[in-house]
């Protein structure tokens, strides 16, 4: 294929090269008819696909598709195996609708629970991360689709994530935020890699040479294509220096005229563009020889799947007295009106048209024992505000009932690409539903439908707590598959559930801004805080019970000291005590005994899910590199071992270790222990403290040199990296941003509420630039440069330039 590319690019002309590198539209790649290359479609995922009926933009309807359970509920599978055939489908639902690139997975981690995208992403953990997106990644690629590991990186919020400027330390970058992205690539190959529209230290993503080529191409190896966030470019022929290949959407003809003129000019040198050509073409190859006219996927085959990934993620987090799984003969108050209007999915650009959707309700009318259940609204889902008359109505079927069975968690206006949470809480109306129904009956099951942590006031009060997280649309099955232990509970918390947003190590720094955030937490990310720091999370890191028990026994540690180029065989042996078929997943911590640099309590480093007949026993092994006893060195640029002691804990969760052993580990010597010492200068990261409060000379200190960060646009200094909101200032924007706002109101009339809010809160915060594209191509440059005059108070000057146009 190698050189069938070479030939193509040699003889493409310099304007051709050029437009390969932008779309054609909002969804697809330009084709060059001459030489028989298509376009490619890409479109959104990841936890099913999303094919819009046009391609114009981001408004109008989505085809019929499988709505898998989203990332979240995935995740807490822990399951390689069912995120690769979840991928499979995924890319047989591709094929079918003539899909070359799938936009997903996401592999951010989940720094903050208030991050309004965190139902995208998988963990906050990296090696888990990394894992499963690799997986995902692996089940779709076998199919011939490609994908698009995304957001490449820092990118863990939704307030300002087109323009805020992430600082983080390199150690952090390193150990936390990239290496979950380093597992899938190195893993699994993805196709594609998405750029994050926000910047990293200073530089966007787009255009940050150290992410695009220094890591990603020259570091890990990766030889795929390099595609923008929808409309991430800030200037497209930097963006090509530093690594970046296509442009998304490619509605920009300046753009492509930009990459000619500075090859014309000695700017950029034209091997350059012909190696981001070479890539592309590469892809569209791809997509030609596994394009598959005519296919059509086994619908109910996919939604067979659906309900096992929802049974699989499903979390029970508490089960007192043993009340679940449910008895037969019981009579069961089924309350809350996501029983008949399920939160099954996030809002955004993953949000799937089902084919097919599954709710509580319907589905327990099917049951033999149906007259058994009543039903209770409970709540208004369009509201926050508790309905007295609702609750007493609830609070009568629980007095009636046997168990009362309530589906509560967050709304769509809770949780959303675009925004983010502002807490933790979940509506008033669905908290005090829980607490007043446990008073009118102590038999409580609360079922949660959520994609991120919630705070529960209510938890003494829950006789059982079954997390369901967004689990697509064969959720109303899987409930009470799980419900009557038709499926034993087995996935496991990929995240930290605090007990309250205070505890959360980024809290004061989430989401800061407008222009900047700090990381002032570094690695201390989700466990790797509550474990050091000594804080009592609500549900720690991988918990999750089971309907029956297991027993670890038998750790062997093979060898008892080996070098840091050896590796570590770990073998255990773990048993089903209980008296039902069951899936336990076990966890393999390791910690430095007494280090000189700052580090976790424990990592994460390996993971399996088992399954267990009652009494059977089975032998785990799992192999341990260098890497699983690494760090970080920002001296030397490299990932070091120090020599001394280290812990091999395996365990059910982060908080419930069963077995414990230890090993010597011998480092290179190529470092001198000492620089790693930085006690004086960093004592709250050698200790940190409940509430997180690093100071910032500390912060400082660690990243290098004092984060300034940078200054709100204000009339003189607006540019087309400025936001909408920045020009608000000025009467000329303000006037400008009611039009736009009513244009776009119109153009997305027939778009859903929870949609067009994404988009108007993502249009208040998008930088000018972004106009063109998000438009449809309707506001070109010179209008926009224009528009930066006009607010700029050089009136005439920004009319003629938008009259030009």
């Amino acid at each position: 294929m190698e050189e069938q590319i070479r030939e193509i690019v040699n003889r493409l002309t310099l304007q051709e090269k050029a437009s390969l590198c932008s779309g054609e539209d909002y969804w697809h790649t330009k084709a060059i008819e001459r030489l028989g290359l298509p376009s490619v479609m890409l479109t959104d995922g990841p936890h099913g696909l999303r094919k819009q009926k046009q391609s114009k933009d981001f408004s109008g309807g989505s085809y019929e598709a499988t709505c898998f359970p989203t990332a979240s509920c995935l995740a807490a599978s822990w399951d390689r195996d069912l995120l690769r055939r979840v991928g499979e489908a995924l890319g047989e639902e591709c094929l079918q609708e003539d899909v070359g690139v799938l936009l997903g997975p996401g592999a951010n981690i989940k720094r903050s629970p208030l991050c309004g995208r965190n139902f995208e992403y998988f963990s906050e953990d990296p090696f888990l991360s990394g894992e499963l997106a690799g997986a995902l990644i692996q089940g779709v690629q076998s199919k011939g689709v490609g994908t698009s590991l995304k957001h490449f990186a820092v990118n863990n919020q939704e307030s300002n994530r087109m323009t805020i400027d992430a600082f983080v330390d390199e150690r952090a970058m390193r150990e936390i935020y990239l290496a979950g992205f380093e597992r899938a690539v190195k893993k699994a190959g993805p196709r594609t890699v998405m750029c994050a529209y926000n910047k990293v230290n200073g530089t966007y993503a787009s255009q940050n040479r150290l992410l695009l080529t220094q890591i990603l191409r020259e570091e890990w190896g990766y030889d795929g294509v390099v595609v923008s966030d929808w409309g991430a470019v800030s200037d497209r022929v930097a963006a090509l220096k530093a690594g970046l290949d296509l442009e998304m959407p490619g509605v920009f003809p300046e753009n492509d005229q930009a990459i000619v003129d500075a090859v014309r000019s000695g700017e950029l040198d034209e091997s350059v563009l012909d190696e981001a050509v070479a890539r592309l073409i590469k892809l569209i190859l791809q997509y030609m020889a596994n394009k598959a006219d005519g296919y059509r996927f086994d619908r109910e085959a996919h939604h067979r799947l659906a309900v096992e990934a929802a049974c699989e993620g499903a979390v029970l987090l508490k089960n007192e007295d043993g009340i679940l799984p449910l008895k037969k003969g019981m009579r069961i108050a089924l309350i809350g009106e996501f029983a008949k209007h399920p939160r099954y999915q996030g809002a955004g650009s993953s949000m799937v048209n089902p084919w097919r959707l599954d709710n509580a309700y319907d589905q327990a009318m099917t049951l033999p024992n149906a007259s058994d259940i009543t039903y209770a609204r409970g709540y208004d889902i369009r509201t926050d505000a508790p309905d007295r008359q609702l609750i007493e109505e609830a609070c009568n079927a629980a007095k009636a009932a046997d168990v009362a069975v309530i589906l509560a968690g967050l709304t769509d206006d809770y949780e959303s690409e675009g925004f983010d949470r502002i807490h933790m809480r979940m509506p008033p109306a669905h908290n005090v539903l829980i607490a007043e129904v446990a008073r009118a009956n102590p038999n409580v099951v609360v079922v949660l439908c959520n994609g991120a942590p919630v705070e529960m006031p209510w938890i003494g009060s829950a006789k059982a707590v079954l997390e369901l997280y967004l689990s697509g649309q064969g959720g109303g099955t899987a409930l009470w598959k799980l419900l009557y232990g038709k499926a034993n509970p087995c996935g496991k918390l990929a995240e930290t559930f605090p007990e309250k947003l205070e505890d959360c190590p980024a809290t004061a720094w989430f989401p800061m801004g407008p222009k900047g955030v700090e990381y002032r937490e570094s690695i201390y990310v989700g466990y790797r805080f509550y474990d050091k720091a000594g804080v009592k999370p609500l549900f720690p890191f991988g918990h999750g019970l089971s309907y029956t028990s297991f027993a670890y026994s038998d750790l062997v540690i093979e060898p008892e000291k080996t070098d840091e180029n050896g590796i570590l065989n770990i073998s255990f042996r773990i048993r089903n005590t209980g008296s039902m078929a069951g899936k336990e997943i076990v966890q393999v911590y390791v910690r430095d005994v007494e280090s000189t640099i700052f580090r976790p309590d424990k990592e994460l480093k390996e993971f399996a899910k088992i399954s267990l007949e009652p009494g059977e026993e089975k032998e785990v092994r799992f192999r341990l590199d260098r890497r699983a006893f690494a760090f970080y060195d920002t001296h030397s640029k490299s990932w070091q071992v120090e020599s001394g002691e280290f812990e091999i804990l395996v365990g059910a969760s982060s908080r419930d270790i069963r077995l414990s052993g230890r090993v010597r580990i011998e480092g290179t010597g190529e470092v001198d222990p000492a620089v790693w010492d930085k006690r004086e200068p960093l004592p709250s990261y050698y200790h940190p403290k409940p509430g997180c409060n690093i100071p910032k000379q500390e912060f400082d200190a660690l990243y290098g040199k004092p984060v300034v960060h940078p200054p709100i646009h204000r009339k003189g200094t607006f540019t087309p990296d400025s936001t909408i909101n920045e020009i608000r200032q000025v009467l000329a924007g303000r006037i400008f941003y009611r039009i736009l706002a009513a244009a776009a109101r119109r153009m997305n009339r027939d778009t859903d509420e929870k949609t067009l809010r994404m988009i108007m809160q993502s249009l208040d915060e998008a930088p000018l630039r972004q106009l063109n594209q998000n438009t449809g191509g309707r506001i070109g440059k010179k209008m926009i440069e224009g528009l930066v005059l006009l607010c700029n108070g050089k009136r005439l000057k920004g009319l003629a330039k938008m009259l030009s146009r």
